[in-house]
């Protein structure tokens, strides 16, 4: 079961792809299929694991062996991967029926659906890994399918170089993940999980000097792999992918957001967690970088205007509250909102897509409004995983948020404390933007004067399936599997996958912190429909009033302007330098050029000789020097 569960999306796109000659709808039903009965054996498995706590690890075979070093091909099951493995294969079988709707017209369909399937593999191989190695092939390829998947209109610049900046941001973030893996192996001799973790004691004392900088290994180690961690799920200063990852089809952005790729870096946080817990200060650091990541694209994304890069944003401040859960010692909390987050995440993306699908590809939502009646499913639905999304009570994300902000209070430290308040302040801004996106798309006047409100129209049946499905996750996800997951009894479910130096102690909270998050979530529905559909005279006044906040925020803090003054440009300069000079100057006139240049002189010489003439070649041969004497001709001295 666990072997189907892990190759038919590879079988899948593999089908799919070689056999997209047979029929049009050959390759979609392929790969839909075998990822849909990979996510039915994913539930299966993943309830047989709350029921009959059975899981298993298993040896498919020995993948590299070279000395000390060896490396093993297997599919590991426990709580943690059984959870993911959920994640990923529920998400990416209803990306996959949403693909068939919105991708109906596009010419590369099969390829497109090939390359979902192929994405979805790679990130299962990395959840099921048991070595860092495994997890390594399965994180790489992760990336090498986002960028194909990104950049797969490839005739739009911005989706090229969209998927560039993809694939080159997150080779800084793998270049950590690569360093902390080889120090892994140097000194504790192995890459197997298990053996790893079982020594992490050994080397709390153990401290080497990096350039110059003296600390403990374990604590260089868990900060080169959250380096990893903070590229693939763009936290602060590796974030700048993300956003312009909207440029791919909106299923891939719903897959990238929702359930892989981006939940990487959390899920190697907390598989790591027998490390991270032996060194506060890289916890510090987790804790900070999210709480910075989930502030600051909150703030972003108040002002954004594309439909898509708003729940982009929303997705980097979402990453940030599991991050800043693992910072806090909540691990468990982290992949909660993990999963519940995936129902709420996908359910927006889609239901986005199918708006833009009614306004023939407009993202602007300036340019919408007054269409609920017009959409009356898609309005439901979205209507759901806002709801869900902010945190709204007893609904999914209304748990996990507040179980995070909890968890955070039980610290009981200045870092703790500073990350309630950062929680509670980013639930308040969540909720704004998500309100002025849901308003402003739905609600008001209708914006649009080059479509008619006429030819907006409902999405087909294959489309809204699935995200009527996702709402069902949105809804009662939390509510079912709280206890399970963060109750007082979780360590029986999570056993040996997640690790805990000292016990969580669920202490009472405070009647006002269970209050605060909740209330100003509900206050924010009234606040946000009056400010930006009843109103918005106000706004606009207040935005030509402090004009260079406004900037501020819409530019994204000037960080991509920053790179691109600081890298970028510079690196180019350097670039055209080695290629001009380097390149044409030097390797190409002293190498492949010049060589050419002399054996076509050389050539052109010999040339000369090649009359055709007999008597040519014999008076070549007879006036050539003698083999007995050099200096003299065959030739008489009367010729």
């Amino acid at each position: 079961m666990e072997y189907a569960i892990l190759f038919l999306p590879l079988l899948g796109s593999f089908i799919g792809y070689f056999g997209r000659t047979l029929s049009k709808s050959f390759s979609e039903i392929v790969t839909s299929l075998f990822v849909s009965i990979s996510a039915i054996l994913s539930v299966i498995v993943f309830w047989n694991g709350i029921v009959k706590n059975n899981y298993n690890n298993h040896l498919i075979f020995e993948w590299i062996s070279s000395g000390d070093f060896v490396a093993n091909w297997s599919v590991n099951v426990d709580p943690l991967s059984s959870v993911m493995l959920v994640v990923v294969t529920l998400v990416s079988a209803l990306v996959h029926i949403y693909s068939i709707g919105y991708m109906s017209y596009d010419p590369h369909k099969p390829r497109f659906m090939s390359y979902l399937s192929l994405f979805t593999f790679s990130m299962l191989a990395l959840v099921v890994s048991d070595n860092f190695l495994q997890l390594f092939f399965g994180w790489e390829g992760v990336g090498l399918c986002s960028y194909l998947l990104i950049g797969f209109w490839y005739k739009k610049e911005s989706a090229n170089n969209a998927a560039i900046k993809a694939f080159v941001v997150n080779r800084v973030g793998d270049f950590g993940l690569a360093i902390g893996i080889f120090l892994i192996f140097f000194y504790f001799g192995s890459i197997n999980f298990n053996e790893v973790f079982q020594a992490a004691p050994q080397f709390v004392d153990k401290k080497i000097s990096i350039f110059g900088y003296e600390a403990k290994l374990i604590t260089f180690i868990c900060l080169f792999l959250f380096i990893g961690a903070m590229g693939k799920s763009a936290q602060f200063l590796l974030h700048t992918w993300l956003p312009d990852a909207m440029e791919g089809p909106t299923p891939v952005s719903a897959l990238i957001h929702a359930a892989t790729m981006v939940t990487a870096g959390v899920f190697l946080v907390v598989r790591c967690s027998p490390l991270f817990e032996y060194s506060q200060t890289a916890l510090n650091v987790v804790a900070i970088v999210g709480m910075t990541t989930a502030l600051f694209a909150a703030s972003i994304a108040l002002v954004q205007n594309d439909i898509k890069k708003i729940i982009a944003y929303s997705t980097c401040s979402q990453l940030g509250y599991m991050f800043f859960a693992a910072g806090v010692g909540a691990y468990h909390v982290a992949i909660f909102h993990l999963f519940t987050h995936a129902f709420c995440k996908a359910l927006l993306f889609l239901g986005s897509g199918s708006v833009i699908h009614a306004f023939k590809d407009e993202q602007d939502i300036r340019n919408m409004g007054g269409v609920r009646k017009k959409l009356p499913y898609t309005y439901i639905l979205m209507l759901i995983g806002t709801l869900a999304l902010t945190g709204f009570p007893f609904l999914s994300g209304f748990y996990s948020k507040d179980a995070i902000i909890e968890f955070a209070y039980f610290k009981n430290s200045i870092l703790g404390n500073y990350a309630v308040f950062i929680g509670i302040f980013t639930a308040f801004l969540t909720a704004i933007y998500s309100w002025r996106l849901f308003f402003k798309t739905f609600h008001g006047p209708y914006n649009n004067k080059s479509i008619p409100l006429s030819e907006t129209h409902e999405s087909p049946a294959i489309m809204l399936i699935p995200l009527f499905l996702l709402s069902i996750g949105a809804l009662f996800a939390g509510f079912i599997f709280k206890e399970t997951f963060i109750g007082h009894h979780n360590s029986d479910f999570w056993q040996t996958s997640i690790f805990f130096l000292n016990e969580i102690k669920h202490k009472h909270i405070p009647f006002w912190l269970l209050l605060i998050t909740p209330t100003l979530v509900i206050i924010a529905i009234p606040v946000s429909f009056y400010y930006f559909i009843t109103n918005t005279r106000i706004l606009e006044e207040f935005k030509n009033t402090n004009q260079p906040l406004y900037n501020f925020l819409l530019n994204k803090w000037y960080i991509d302007e920053f790179y691109e003054s600081v890298f970028v440009k510079p690196i180019k300069k350097l670039g055209n330098i080695f290629w001009k000079i380097g390149d044409q100057e030097i390797i190409d006139k002293f190498g492949p050029d010049g060589i050419s240049k002399i054996i076509k002189m050389i050539s052109d010489k010999a040339g000369r000789f090649q009359t055709g003439y007999i008597y040519d070649y014999a008076c070549l041969l007879y006036t050539s020097p003698s083999p007995r004497d050099a200096h003299e001709s065959r030739m008489p001295s009367s010729a």
